[in-house]
């Protein structure tokens, strides 16, 4: 079974987010929208649109969306098959969350790293 095939998004919590996205607007040039972040298209070697997007986002540092871990990040991975993953990683002895959730974007299941890091798997939708 392959495990992650990309990174679906990267999430950052701030203390004032509008703040911290106007910087990285200004100085790193991302495209920031007014839903709080970015979506880079993926592209081949050659710069031909190839299809998948890695989402960018910087919310509230009270909001809950990384609990329970303490980080002020959040990476998303791209999986495969979630359901094969979750339960290889069970058995592996892993801290998996048991809530998982289908949305109109996918399937998302959650892990917590040896540091504490909520990490979060995507199963995207088929042909997205």
């Amino acid at each position: 079974m392959k495990r992650v095939t990309g990174i679906g998004g990267i999430f950052m919590s701030a203390k004032d987010p509008k703040a911290l996205c106007d910087w990285y607007k200004k100085h790193l040039g991302i495209d920031v929208q007014d839903w709080g972040g970015a979506a880079f298209d993926w592209t081949d070697s050659e710069g031909n649109p190839t299809k998948g997007t890695t989402a960018w986002s910087i919310g509230p540092a009270d909001g809950k969306h990384f609990a329970p871990s303490k980080s002020t990040f959040m990476v998303n991975y791209r999986v495969e098959d979630l359901a094969a993953l979750l339960k290889a990683l069970l058995e592996e002895g892993c801290n998996v969350l048991e809530k998982t959730d289908d949305s109109e974007y996918g399937k998302f299941g959650w892990v917590m790293d040896p540091e504490g890091n909520k990490v979060e798997l995507w199963q995207p939708l088929q042909g997205q």
